[in-house]
């Protein structure tokens, strides 16, 4: 049986500031069900409760004054748990305060995080009868860790596999070099063909150079962070690490989002009869004070409001949306001159314009199935899951073409591939592209057979998480089939 170690700072549904957790909490639960023997190593945010919890071990690291400590719980066998209390237990985010701000010790916590990867991924762990045949790791949070099974190999010891997968190249965990001593990593290796990034020491740079195989979360990213304008400052090592670099697309958690037994929805529906999504808009104007208007054109967003995300373009537009006599609804929350300017713009059209600044997982489930589009006009998005949500719910998405929604979403216009057709893209991120998509999407709407065939077009598409775990075993059998040629 394959053993696989799955590294990874935030999962669901214990933590998560974004895709990262969604996919730690479905892709190895898939890889389990294809047989693969998969254990998770995540840090403990307080979730879950303690009592719920038991204590397995404890760690000494040098990257820790005290030893760290791992923990299980019976509901998910398989997670191990990295509790240090000064690390782990704060106030805030995994990432950052309440304020926004980054921790100022974030690469001292990931580097213990990665530590203790390195500990069980060498067998060093007491009562861990266990050893990986392959340790998956993502993001900058855990890039330390190909870059220490490495160093071990400079000293003899055999190491697993390694596998990093990159979530999003733009957070690349740059730091002072002063870090290098403290974590006792050689100073010989930063340099412009090492860990080195731009004057800094970079985790994610780490993890890209010394794995084994890297790969991300779609195959539109893969090409396209090979390039400057997506690169952001690595598009020259992508591009010499090009043989090793796959594109895999992430899935969705078809149970956990599925319009026939949604938990949160007030009515349910499939695509044979799509009464019950009429029934969601209606519900949803009426909860979100909208004018209860059933044939409106009526527009969703769920987003974090920064302009990656595109929310920019979308303020330019609105106007003239509203003013055209359609309904928009939008959830998230972000830089705070955004949320204002949506707020203010709310107030000017009640009835027309609804805005919740917060994270509201029942009130994105009633979006997703109560609006006709939803609008996701991303600068660059490497996977997206919104636009996966939207098709499962009928809901037809107006995308940016890039990364993953390129790989979702094809043109109502696309006669060529009149099968897959399925939502709305534009081709630059300009907001008349934009605003010429939602038109286009809007004169749609209104012819009903065609904007219902495009419906059961989409809510027809797989995008389970089987088929990426699918890609993904392969992918593993390669790497070790590799590694084991090399020998």
């Amino acid at each position: 049986m394959l053993q696989v170690l799955f590294v990874l700072s935030e999962m669901v549904p214990y933590s998560k500031t974004g895709g990262l957790a969604d996919v730690g909490g479905a892709l190895p639960l898939a890889l389990q069900q294809l047989g693969v023997d998969v254990r998770i190593l995540v840090p403990w945010y307080g979730r879950p409760d303690l009592h719920e919890m038991h204590w397995f071990c404890s760690v000494n690291t040098p990257y820790s004054q005290e030893a760290a400590e791992l923990w299980i719980t019976p509901n998910r066998p398989g997670i191990f748990f990295l509790r240090y209390p000064d690390y782990y237990e704060r106030d805030g985010g995994p990432y950052q305060n309440a304020q926004g701000q980054d921790w100022p010790d974030n690469p001292r916590r990931f580097a213990l995080l990665n530590r203790v990867a390195v500990e069980m991924a060498q067998g060093r762990v007491s009562g861990l009868d266990w050893q990986p045949d392959l340790v998956h790791v993502n993001d900058w949070q855990t890039g330390l860790v190909p870059y220490l099974l490495n160093l071990e190999t400079r000293i003899g010891s055999p190491r697993p596999a390694t596998l990093f997968t990159i979530h999003n190249l733009a957070y690349q965990g740059r730091f002072d070099p002063a870090i290098m001593a403290e974590l006792h990593l050689p100073a010989e290796d930063f340099h412009w063909q090492g860990t080195e990034l731009y004057g800094a020491f970079s985790f994610i740079k780490a993890g890209l150079i010394y794995s084994d195989q890297i790969s991300t979360v779609s195959p539109t990213y893969a090409r396209e962070i090979q390039k400057e304008a997506f690169g952001m400052g690595l598009q020259g090592l992508l591009q010499q690490r090009s043989a090793q670099l796959t594109g895999i697309l992430n899935g969705i958690d078809e149970v956990h989002w599925n319009p026939r037994a949604d938990p949160y929805l007030p009515a349910h529906y499939n695509a044979r009869s799509l009464v019950g999504k009429s029934q969601c808009k209606a519900q949803l104007q009426q909860s979100l004070g909208l004018e209860a208007q059933p044939d409106v054109f009526l527009l969703g967003m769920i987003s974090r409001l920064v302009e990656q995300k595109g929310v920019d373009m979308v303020l330019d537009i609105l106007p003239d949306l509203l003013q055209r006599g359609m309904q928009v609804t939008i959830l998230g929350s972000g830089e705070k001159y955004f949320e204002a300017r949506l707020q203010e713009l709310a107030a000017v059209h009640p009835g027309r314009l609804a805005v919740r600044i917060a994270f509201d997982e029942g009130l994105s489930h009633r979006i997703e199935a109560g609006v006709d589009a939803f609008l996701m006009p991303s600068r660059f998005e490497p996977c997206g899951l919104n636009q996966m949500y939207s098709l499962r719910y009928g809901t037809l998405p107006i995308v940016h073409h890039t990364g993953g929604l390129a790989d979702t979403v094809v043109d109502a216009g696309d006669f060529a591939r009149d099968e897959e057709r399925n939502g709305f893209v534009f081709s630059f991120a300009h907001s008349d592209d934009l605003h010429h998509a939602v038109l286009r999407a809007a004169a749609l709407h209104r012819e009903k057979a065609a904007w219902r065939h495009l419906q059961k077009q989409a809510m027809a598409a797989n995008h389970s998480w089987e088929h990426a775990a699918l890609s993904y075993l392969e992918l593993y059998r390669q790497i070790l089939e590799r590694r084991k040629s090399a020998q």
